[in-house]
């Protein structure tokens, strides 16, 4: 198999830290991608015709895309239970609000990288840390006993998100009012894959 990748995408770091976890990474080559919906560069387009990554390609089938697809087809390969049955469903949506961290994260990186100075909205910068901060607080809120127990997909999932807000966001300190979120990503990012996988600043 062949994953289409980037460092700096937590999206792709996600799949990385999977095929670390479930042992399949000599089973996969690592391919580069650079690039972006206004500078396609090295997008895998012939096959992910939306130009995203991760991609991964296997010989049995088409190409698979989106990040959540790739991790549950890794996961069903290697009978890894990172989706277990009993919590399926709070599972499913704690990955889905990481993966819409992630999202709103990434799109503030392109409104500054993508635009040029003068057409930048700060409102609109600002009004994607609001999704984000909402989706923080519910997770300290609400969601902190999901994250306890064996690896699941929702953990990797918020421990990327979270890895790339300090990789990219640092300065908005998104720990501050969030002790027990805090607490668990302290603990979480020193996950051997974790550590393998962390952008470099």
């Amino acid at each position: 198999m062949r994953l289409h990748d980037n460092a700096a995408s937590p999206f792709c770091r996600k799949v990385r830290v999977v095929l670390i976890e479930t042992g399949q990474v000599d089973a996969v080559e690592i391919v580069p991608a650079v690039g972006h919906a206004l500078e396609t560069g090295q997008m895998p387009l012939a096959e992910n015709p939306l130009g995203k990554i991760p991609v991964l390609t296997r010989p049995e089938g088409p190409a698979l895309y989106d990040s959540r697809v790739i991790c549950r087809y890794l996961d069903a390969r290697a009978g890894a239970r990172l989706y277990p049955e009993s919590r399926l469903w709070e599972v499913l949506t704690l990955e889905a609000t990481a993966d819409g961290i992630m999202d709103a994260a990434v799109l503030m990186v392109y409104e500054a990288r993508c635009r040029p100075e003068g057409e930048r909205s700060p409102a609109w910068v600002d009004a994607q840390w609001d999704k984000i901060a909402r989706a923080l607080d519910a997770i300290e809120a609400r969601w902190m006993t999901q994250l306890a127990g064996p690896l699941t997909m929702a953990q990797i999932a918020l421990g990327c998100a979270l890895g790339y807000l300090d990789f990219r966001h640092g300065t908005r300190d998104w720990r501050q009012g969030r002790a027990s979120l805090s607490d668990w990503e302290a603990g979480f990012s020193s996950r051997p894959a974790m550590a393998q996988t962390a952008p470099a600043p």
